[in-house]
């Protein structure tokens, strides 16, 4: 369902813009990946039961489940947590509520930041839960997060957009 003319010229935003960063490639890395993380929680906020847990395209993807995925993403690569089925990470629980998923995904970006901070070299390896192969480097895993929550971002945008005609970051 999607919102009608007013409520898109009262719920759009002014987009902000890129993160000013500092002069170091971690430092640069970690402010695009933290740019991403807050741009993809604002999306949640405000947003009502039970249109925050709405399947918005035939995939199921909801703006709580996003935010839920995004933390077990974040638990995989910066702390080593294997979270077994990928597939349900992408799913709310009746019982996560909006205020939970948004203080465990806040409290593993502070775990998750405190990894990056704590690594000396990008080229390093990062965490990593027990499987085969190597583990990437911390360069390797900041990058592809960017991507990873770049793109969620991306889905959050549109579905809030559906939800109420908010836009902007």
């Amino acid at each position: 369902m999607s919102a009608n003319p007013a409520q898109r010229s009262r719920a759009h935003t002014k987009d902000t813009g890129p993160p000013r960063t500092g002069a170091d490639e971690k430092d640069t890395l970690r402010g695009f990946l933290d740019y991403l993380r807050n741009s993809v929680a604002d999306k949640v906020v405000g947003v009502p039961e039970p249109r925050v847990r709405s399947e918005g395209v035939p995939s199921g993807t909801s703006l709580l489940g996003l935010v839920k995925h995004l933390a077990c993403v974040e638990r995989f690569y910066f702390l080593g947590e294997d979270p077994g089925d990928w597939p349900a990470t992408m799913r709310p629980s009746a019982e996560d509520s909006v205020d939970g998923v948004l203080a465990d995904y806040r409290a593993t970006v502070a775990r998750a930041n405190q990894v990056i901070d704590a690594c000396p070299d990008l080229a390093l390896p990062a965490p990593r839960a027990p499987r085969r192969g190597a583990a990437p480097s911390m360069r390797w895993v900041l990058v592809h997060m960017i991507e990873e929550t770049g793109r969620h971002a991306g889905h959050a945008d549109i579905l809030r957009e559906q939800i109420d005609g908010s836009a902007g970051r």
